[in-house]
Protein backbone atom coordinates (compact mmCIF):
# COMPACT_ATOMS: atom_id res chain seq x y z
CA UNK A 1 0.00 0.00 0.00
CA UNK A 2 1.08 3.68 -0.51
CA UNK A 3 0.93 6.93 1.49
CA UNK A 4 1.10 10.09 -0.93
CA UNK A 5 3.97 10.35 -1.70
CA UNK A 6 5.64 7.38 -0.49
CA UNK A 7 5.34 4.32 -2.33
CA UNK A 8 3.50 1.45 -0.16
CA UNK A 9 1.51 -0.55 -0.66
CA UNK A 10 -4.05 -15.26 -17.36
CA UNK A 11 -6.78 -16.66 -15.65
CA UNK A 12 -6.07 -19.25 -13.33
CA UNK A 13 -7.43 -22.01 -11.18
CA UNK A 14 -11.33 -22.21 -10.97
CA UNK A 15 -12.94 -22.17 -7.97
CA UNK A 16 -13.51 -25.69 -8.45
CA UNK A 17 -10.04 -26.63 -8.34
CA UNK A 18 -9.51 -24.21 -5.11
CA UNK A 19 -12.16 -25.93 -3.65
CA UNK A 20 -10.30 -29.50 -4.40
CA UNK A 21 -7.14 -28.48 -2.86
CA UNK A 22 -9.01 -28.01 0.61
CA UNK A 23 -10.28 -31.52 0.54
CA UNK A 24 -6.64 -32.11 -0.67
CA UNK A 25 -5.27 -30.75 2.47
CA UNK A 26 -7.86 -32.63 4.74
CA UNK A 27 -6.14 -35.89 4.03
CA UNK A 28 -2.84 -34.39 5.58
CA UNK A 29 -1.67 -36.66 7.90
CA UNK A 30 -0.84 -33.88 10.48
CA UNK A 31 -3.65 -33.63 13.00
CA UNK A 32 -4.72 -30.07 13.70
CA UNK A 33 -3.68 -28.35 16.77
CA UNK A 34 -5.11 -25.42 18.98
CA UNK A 35 -2.89 -22.41 17.67
CA UNK A 36 -0.85 -21.30 20.15
CA UNK A 37 0.33 -17.38 20.00
CA UNK A 38 3.38 -15.50 21.61
CA UNK A 39 5.94 -12.89 21.58
CA UNK A 40 9.18 -13.35 20.69
CA UNK A 41 11.96 -10.62 22.02
CA UNK A 42 13.01 -8.16 19.83
CA UNK A 43 15.99 -7.99 17.86
CA UNK A 44 18.23 -5.28 17.81
CA UNK A 45 15.61 -2.20 17.53
CA UNK A 46 12.82 -4.12 15.80
CA UNK A 47 9.80 -4.75 17.67
CA UNK A 48 8.69 -8.20 19.29
CA UNK A 49 8.13 -10.85 16.66
CA UNK A 50 4.71 -12.13 16.46
CA UNK A 51 4.32 -16.11 16.39
CA UNK A 52 1.55 -18.44 15.92
CA UNK A 53 2.30 -22.14 16.05
CA UNK A 54 0.88 -25.45 16.67
CA UNK A 55 -0.20 -26.10 20.45
CA UNK A 56 -2.16 -28.92 22.64
CA UNK A 57 -3.55 -26.38 24.85
CA UNK A 58 -7.29 -25.13 24.83
CA UNK A 59 -7.91 -21.80 22.94
CA UNK A 60 -9.55 -18.97 24.72
CA UNK A 61 -11.18 -16.10 22.82
CA UNK A 62 -8.67 -13.09 22.65
CA UNK A 63 -8.64 -9.59 21.89
CA UNK A 64 -6.60 -8.25 19.17
CA UNK A 65 -7.21 -4.74 17.74
CA UNK A 66 -10.76 -4.76 16.29
CA UNK A 67 -10.47 -8.73 16.09
CA UNK A 68 -11.83 -11.27 18.70
CA UNK A 69 -9.60 -14.32 17.86
CA UNK A 70 -9.55 -17.86 19.09
CA UNK A 71 -5.96 -18.85 20.62
CA UNK A 72 -4.26 -20.13 23.45
CA UNK A 73 -1.69 -17.37 24.28
CA UNK A 74 1.50 -18.02 25.74
CA UNK A 75 0.88 -21.92 25.60
CA UNK A 76 3.59 -24.52 25.54
CA UNK A 77 4.02 -25.21 21.99
CA UNK A 78 3.29 -28.83 20.56
CA UNK A 79 6.00 -30.27 19.22
CA UNK A 80 4.89 -33.48 18.36
CA UNK A 81 2.34 -31.86 16.11
CA UNK A 82 5.03 -29.42 14.18
CA UNK A 83 6.19 -30.15 10.77
CA UNK A 84 9.38 -28.67 11.60
CA UNK A 85 9.23 -25.55 9.20
CA UNK A 86 8.93 -22.05 9.67
CA UNK A 87 6.53 -19.15 7.25
CA UNK A 88 7.67 -15.87 8.06
CA UNK A 89 4.55 -13.18 6.67
CA UNK A 90 5.55 -10.03 5.86
CA UNK A 91 2.30 -7.49 6.42
CA UNK A 92 1.36 -4.85 3.96
CA UNK A 93 1.76 -0.63 4.99
CA UNK A 94 -0.15 -0.12 7.69
CA UNK A 95 -0.54 -3.71 8.36
CA UNK A 96 0.10 -6.04 11.21
CA UNK A 97 -0.20 -9.65 12.36
CA UNK A 98 -4.14 -9.78 13.06
CA UNK A 99 -5.56 -9.01 8.82
CA UNK A 100 -3.67 -12.54 8.37
CA UNK A 101 -5.01 -14.54 11.62
CA UNK A 102 -6.80 -16.73 8.79
CA UNK A 103 -3.66 -17.76 6.96
CA UNK A 104 -1.77 -18.24 9.89
CA UNK A 105 -4.34 -20.38 11.76
CA UNK A 106 -4.35 -22.59 7.91
CA UNK A 107 -0.46 -22.91 8.02
CA UNK A 108 -0.43 -23.59 11.65
CA UNK A 109 -2.83 -26.34 11.52
CA UNK A 110 -0.73 -28.16 8.89
CA UNK A 111 2.12 -27.99 11.49
CA UNK A 112 3.87 -24.84 10.65
CA UNK A 113 5.53 -22.33 12.53
CA UNK A 114 4.25 -19.04 11.42
CA UNK A 115 6.81 -15.91 12.17
CA UNK A 116 5.24 -12.16 11.98
CA UNK A 117 7.36 -9.22 11.93
CA UNK A 118 6.20 -5.84 12.87
CA UNK A 119 7.77 -3.43 10.00
CA UNK A 120 9.12 -0.32 11.77
CA UNK A 121 7.45 3.05 10.79
CA UNK A 122 5.06 1.17 8.05
CA UNK A 123 2.73 -0.88 10.57
CA UNK A 124 -0.86 -0.07 11.82
CA UNK A 125 0.14 1.39 15.24
CA UNK A 126 3.70 3.49 13.14
CA UNK A 127 2.85 4.43 10.03
CA UNK A 128 5.03 7.29 9.23
CA UNK A 129 7.48 6.02 7.16
CA UNK A 130 6.06 3.93 4.16
CA UNK A 131 8.06 3.32 0.81
CA UNK A 132 11.42 3.45 0.14
CA UNK A 133 12.52 3.52 3.91
CA UNK A 134 10.72 0.84 5.14
CA UNK A 135 11.49 -1.21 1.92
CA UNK A 136 14.96 -1.69 2.49
CA UNK A 137 14.84 -2.60 5.66
CA UNK A 138 11.91 -4.89 5.18
CA UNK A 139 13.79 -7.99 4.02
CA UNK A 140 16.69 -7.66 6.76
CA UNK A 141 13.86 -7.17 9.68
CA UNK A 142 12.27 -10.62 7.83
CA UNK A 143 15.78 -12.18 8.45
CA UNK A 144 15.89 -10.91 11.89
CA UNK A 145 12.42 -12.64 12.36
CA UNK A 146 13.76 -15.72 11.23
CA UNK A 147 16.80 -15.20 13.70
CA UNK A 148 14.39 -14.43 16.80
CA UNK A 149 12.97 -17.89 16.22
CA UNK A 150 16.51 -19.68 16.07
CA UNK A 151 17.39 -17.90 19.32
CA UNK A 152 14.13 -19.12 21.52
CA UNK A 153 14.89 -22.51 22.74
CA UNK A 154 11.00 -22.98 22.89
CA UNK A 155 10.70 -23.33 19.03
CA UNK A 156 14.16 -23.24 17.49
CA UNK A 157 15.29 -27.49 18.04
CA UNK A 158 12.19 -28.03 16.20
CA UNK A 159 12.75 -26.12 13.29
CA UNK A 160 15.05 -26.90 10.03
CA UNK A 161 15.90 -22.99 9.82
CA UNK A 162 17.49 -24.57 6.12
CA UNK A 163 14.15 -24.59 4.34
CA UNK A 164 11.95 -21.64 5.45
CA UNK A 165 8.94 -20.24 3.51
CA UNK A 166 8.10 -16.61 3.28
CA UNK A 167 4.92 -14.80 2.26
CA UNK A 168 4.12 -11.15 2.02
CA UNK A 169 1.26 -9.37 0.72
CA UNK A 170 1.45 -5.85 -0.85
CA UNK A 171 4.43 -4.06 0.57
CA UNK A 172 4.97 -7.51 1.96
CA UNK A 173 4.81 -8.73 -1.60
CA UNK A 174 7.42 -6.28 -2.49
CA UNK A 175 9.49 -7.59 0.27
CA UNK A 176 8.59 -11.12 -1.01
CA UNK A 177 10.03 -10.60 -4.17
CA UNK A 178 13.58 -9.21 -2.90
CA UNK A 179 13.71 -12.44 -0.89
CA UNK A 180 13.13 -14.16 -3.99
CA UNK A 181 16.25 -12.68 -5.30
CA UNK A 182 14.58 -9.29 -6.88
CA UNK A 183 16.87 -6.08 -7.45
CA UNK A 184 14.67 -2.78 -7.80
CA UNK A 185 15.34 1.20 -7.09
CA UNK A 186 13.39 4.16 -6.20
CA UNK A 187 14.73 5.35 -9.82
CA UNK A 188 12.57 2.61 -11.27
CA UNK A 189 9.85 3.74 -9.35
CA UNK A 190 9.82 7.27 -10.50
CA UNK A 191 10.54 6.16 -14.42
CA UNK A 192 7.01 4.07 -13.70
CA UNK A 193 5.13 7.08 -12.56
CA UNK A 194 6.64 9.88 -15.21
CA UNK A 195 4.83 6.66 -17.67
CA UNK A 196 2.04 5.42 -15.85
CA UNK A 197 0.59 7.81 -13.24
CA UNK A 198 -2.61 8.23 -14.85
CA UNK A 199 -3.25 4.61 -15.25
CA UNK A 200 -1.59 3.42 -11.99
CA UNK A 201 -2.88 6.65 -9.75
CA UNK A 202 -2.65 4.81 -6.53
CA UNK A 203 0.36 3.08 -6.81
CA UNK A 204 2.33 6.66 -7.23
CA UNK A 205 0.05 9.15 -5.46
CA UNK A 206 -1.47 6.64 -2.32
CA UNK A 207 -4.33 7.69 0.26
CA UNK A 208 -4.30 11.75 0.48
CA UNK A 209 -5.94 12.63 -2.43
CA UNK A 210 -8.51 11.08 -4.95
CA UNK A 211 -7.80 10.93 -9.12
CA UNK A 212 -9.24 13.53 -10.78
CA UNK A 213 -10.36 14.53 -14.46
CA UNK A 214 -9.53 17.74 -16.49
CA UNK A 215 -7.30 20.73 -14.96
CA UNK A 216 -7.89 19.81 -11.23
CA UNK A 217 -6.60 16.08 -12.51
CA UNK A 218 -3.26 17.67 -14.20
CA UNK A 219 -2.83 19.94 -11.43
CA UNK A 220 -2.58 16.67 -9.07
CA UNK A 221 -0.57 14.46 -12.04
CA UNK A 222 1.76 17.96 -11.88
CA UNK A 223 2.37 18.28 -8.43
CA UNK A 224 2.36 14.36 -7.63
CA UNK A 225 5.57 13.90 -10.56
CA UNK A 226 7.27 17.11 -9.12
CA UNK A 227 7.31 15.36 -5.45
CA UNK A 228 8.46 12.01 -6.89
CA UNK A 229 11.07 13.45 -8.94
CA UNK A 230 12.37 14.98 -6.29
CA UNK A 231 12.32 12.03 -3.33
CA UNK A 232 12.89 9.28 -6.02
CA UNK A 233 16.57 10.06 -7.55
CA UNK A 234 18.26 7.04 -6.40
CA UNK A 235 19.18 4.50 -8.96
CA UNK A 236 21.30 2.40 -6.51
CA UNK A 237 19.58 -1.02 -6.90
CA UNK A 238 18.63 -3.25 -3.59
CA UNK A 239 18.80 -6.28 -3.03
CA UNK A 240 18.61 -8.88 -0.06
CA UNK A 241 19.70 -12.66 0.41
CA UNK A 242 19.12 -15.03 3.15
CA UNK A 243 19.72 -17.99 1.77
CA UNK A 244 17.28 -20.47 5.06
CA UNK A 245 14.84 -18.82 2.80
CA UNK A 246 13.47 -22.08 0.57
CA UNK A 247 10.36 -20.66 -1.28
CA UNK A 248 8.42 -17.49 -1.78
CA UNK A 249 4.68 -16.27 -2.09
CA UNK A 250 3.77 -13.02 -3.29
CA UNK A 251 0.61 -11.65 -2.67
CA UNK A 252 -0.93 -8.95 -4.99
CA UNK A 253 2.76 -7.19 -4.54
CA UNK A 254 4.34 -4.03 -5.32
CA UNK A 255 6.24 -4.93 -8.59
CA UNK A 256 6.52 -1.62 -10.81
CA UNK A 257 10.37 -0.91 -9.01
CA UNK A 258 11.91 -4.07 -9.75
CA UNK A 259 14.63 -5.40 -12.51
CA UNK A 260 12.69 -8.08 -14.44
CA UNK A 261 16.05 -9.67 -15.38
CA UNK A 262 16.68 -10.22 -11.88
CA UNK A 263 13.51 -12.09 -11.17
CA UNK A 264 13.65 -13.99 -14.71
CA UNK A 265 14.45 -17.02 -12.92
CA UNK A 266 14.30 -16.50 -9.24
CA UNK A 267 16.91 -18.70 -7.20
CA UNK A 268 13.56 -20.15 -5.36
CA UNK A 269 10.25 -21.30 -5.91
CA UNK A 270 8.28 -18.48 -6.15
CA UNK A 271 4.61 -18.59 -6.43
CA UNK A 272 1.90 -15.43 -7.23
CA UNK A 273 -1.71 -14.56 -5.70
CA UNK A 274 -3.22 -12.08 -8.13
CA UNK A 275 -6.09 -10.20 -7.63
CA UNK A 276 -7.83 -9.51 -11.36
CA UNK A 277 -9.28 -6.22 -9.97
CA UNK A 278 -7.44 -4.85 -7.85
CA UNK A 279 -7.10 -0.44 -7.65
CA UNK A 280 -4.35 -0.12 -5.76
CA UNK A 281 -1.65 -1.86 -7.80
CA UNK A 282 -2.98 -2.56 -11.41
CA UNK A 283 -2.27 -6.06 -11.84
CA UNK A 284 -0.36 -4.94 -15.60
CA UNK A 285 2.03 -2.82 -14.03
CA UNK A 286 2.96 -5.64 -11.05
CA UNK A 287 2.14 -9.14 -10.49
CA UNK A 288 1.28 -9.84 -14.38
CA UNK A 289 4.58 -7.66 -14.91
CA UNK A 290 7.21 -10.07 -13.50
CA UNK A 291 5.08 -13.24 -14.35
CA UNK A 292 5.29 -12.28 -18.22
CA UNK A 293 9.03 -12.50 -17.55
CA UNK A 294 9.81 -15.21 -15.29
CA UNK A 295 10.06 -18.42 -16.51
CA UNK A 296 9.88 -20.72 -13.35
CA UNK A 297 6.99 -18.58 -11.47
CA UNK A 298 3.68 -20.20 -10.64
CA UNK A 299 0.25 -18.36 -10.68
CA UNK A 300 -1.21 -20.17 -7.37
CA UNK A 301 -4.36 -18.33 -7.29
CA UNK A 302 -5.73 -16.05 -9.29
CA UNK A 303 -9.26 -14.24 -7.99
CA UNK A 304 -10.25 -12.58 -11.32
CA UNK A 305 -12.80 -10.68 -9.09
CA UNK A 306 -11.21 -9.54 -6.15
CA UNK A 307 -9.57 -6.20 -5.45
CA UNK A 308 -6.57 -5.44 -3.62
CA UNK A 309 -7.83 -6.24 -0.01
CA UNK A 310 -8.95 -9.45 -0.90
CA UNK A 311 -5.86 -11.16 1.21
CA UNK A 312 -6.86 -9.38 4.34
CA UNK A 313 -8.66 -12.13 6.11
CA UNK A 314 -10.19 -11.06 9.01
CA UNK A 315 -10.86 -8.00 6.91
CA UNK A 316 -10.23 -5.27 9.14
CA UNK A 317 -14.03 -3.61 10.67
CA UNK A 318 -15.28 0.14 9.74
CA UNK A 319 -12.78 1.28 6.92
CA UNK A 320 -13.75 4.49 5.55
CA UNK A 321 -13.22 7.17 2.41
CA UNK A 322 -10.20 6.39 -0.06
CA UNK A 323 -9.17 3.16 1.54
CA UNK A 324 -12.23 1.52 1.80
CA UNK A 325 -12.45 2.43 -2.07
CA UNK A 326 -8.93 0.60 -2.25
CA UNK A 327 -9.17 -2.20 -0.37
CA UNK A 328 -12.90 -3.28 0.04
CA UNK A 329 -14.03 -6.10 -1.73
CA UNK A 330 -15.60 -5.72 -5.13
CA UNK A 331 -19.45 -6.44 -6.39
CA UNK A 332 -19.34 -10.00 -6.91
CA UNK A 333 -16.13 -11.15 -5.14
CA UNK A 334 -17.03 -14.08 -2.98
CA UNK A 335 -14.86 -14.20 0.27
CA UNK A 336 -16.31 -17.85 0.89
CA UNK A 337 -13.38 -18.77 -1.30
CA UNK A 338 -10.65 -17.79 0.65
CA UNK A 339 -10.36 -20.76 2.91
CA UNK A 340 -9.39 -22.59 -0.57
CA UNK A 341 -6.89 -19.87 -1.70
CA UNK A 342 -5.21 -20.37 1.56
CA UNK A 343 -4.78 -24.19 1.22
CA UNK A 344 -3.25 -23.10 -1.80
CA UNK A 345 -0.22 -21.00 -0.01
CA UNK A 346 -0.30 -24.01 2.71
CA UNK A 347 0.44 -26.63 0.18
CA UNK A 348 2.89 -24.51 -2.05
CA UNK A 349 4.41 -24.51 1.59
CA UNK A 350 4.58 -28.59 2.25
CA UNK A 351 5.17 -29.29 -0.89
CA UNK A 352 8.34 -27.07 -1.57
CA UNK A 353 9.24 -27.50 2.05
CA UNK A 354 8.78 -30.33 3.33
CA UNK A 355 8.46 -32.72 -0.30
CA UNK A 356 4.85 -33.22 0.00
CA UNK A 357 3.43 -34.83 -3.18
CA UNK A 358 2.82 -31.97 -5.92
CA UNK A 359 -0.95 -34.16 -6.32
CA UNK A 360 -1.58 -33.10 -2.73
CA UNK A 361 -0.53 -29.65 -2.53
CA UNK A 362 -0.62 -27.90 -5.82
CA UNK A 363 -3.23 -28.91 -7.63
CA UNK A 364 -3.60 -27.40 -11.39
Amino acid sequence: MFTLFYVSRRRAPALSALLASVALAATSSVVHAAVGLTRLAAVGDDAPVTLFYPTDAAEQKVQRGPFELSLAVDAPPATARSNGRLVVVSHGSGGNAWVHADLARALVNEGFVVAFPLHRGDNSADPGKPGPDSWKQRPAEVSRAIDAVAKDPRFAPGIDFNRVGMYGMSAGGHTALSMAGGAWSPGNFRRHCEAHIDEDFATCVGLIVRQSSGWVGALKHWIALAVIRSRFDDDTLHTHHDPRVAAVVAGVPAASDFELSSLASPRIPLAFVAAGRDAWLVPKFHSERVLATCVTCIRLVDMPEAGHGALLSPFPPGISGLLADLLNDPPGFDRSQLPAVDARVVGFFRQHLIGAPASAAVAP
